[in-house]
């Protein structure tokens, strides 16, 4: 598909080799992304590696498109596959956001990062609840993102590095204590709207 995100596109292109082992499995792929998101987790809230952590939570990101490409390519679609896959993107985008509010929060003894980290997990957890339940009654097109020459709304995790690298973490975090929500809100409305559509009319 040539509208294909481009890291979708790197994603397959660096699967592709092992098509030909009897052994990979696209459950191997998430495994591998969600041990790195977590990871990733960990060091933001440690709070002493910001920069480690930013980078892990960007290869996780990438690595989450790998299982999908792979699965696709070899025929090993599963539904415990797609549901293993929803759920370690939920964990680790939930956590990014719940490990940089308990980060920061250890750094100077306050509530308020911890509280907008957990509101912006939650909002997060609640969109991806809601992409789920209307992907399962219209198909995915009725979740497809909005894509640019190439990049989805999702890819803003790929500037976490520079965000960290000018120590701009903290604003991030509030920003997303924001605006997680009122994407959730936006969501909802979106979720309303598809759901009164008639279950014949799915893509």
């Amino acid at each position: 598909m040539t509208d294909k995100p481009w890291d979708a596109r790197l994603a397959a292109a660096l699967v592709r080799p092992f098509l030909a082992t009897r052994w990979a499995h696209p459950n191997h792929f998430t495994t591998l992304r969600l041990l790195v998101g977590v990871a990733g987790m960990l060091a933001f809230a440690d709070g002493s590696w910001p920069n480690l952590a930013a980078w892990l939570i960007v290869l996780s990101n990438f690595l989450d498109h790998t299982d999908g490409e792979f699965a696709r390519m070899s025929g090993k679609l599963s539904r415990f596959g797609h549901y293993y896959d929803l759920a370690s993107d939920a964990l680790i985008t939930v956590g990014l956001f719940a490990g940089i509010g308990y980060g920061l929060a250890q750094a100077d003894d306050g509530a308020l990062e911890l509280t907008l980290g957990l509101v912006a997990g939650g909002a997060v957890a609640v969109i991806f609840h809601l992409r789920n339940l209307m992907e399962n009654a219209h198909g995915k097109t009725a979740t497809r993102q909005p894509r640019f020459a190439g990049f989805e709304a999702e890819d803003v995790l790929y500037l976490i590095p520079l965000v960290t690298f000018f120590d701009g973490l903290r604003w991030f975090l509030y920003a997303a204590g924001v605006g997680a929500p009122l994407a959730c809100l936006l969501v909802a409305l979106i979720y309303l709207r598809t759901m009164r559509v008639p279950h014949e009319s799915r893509a």
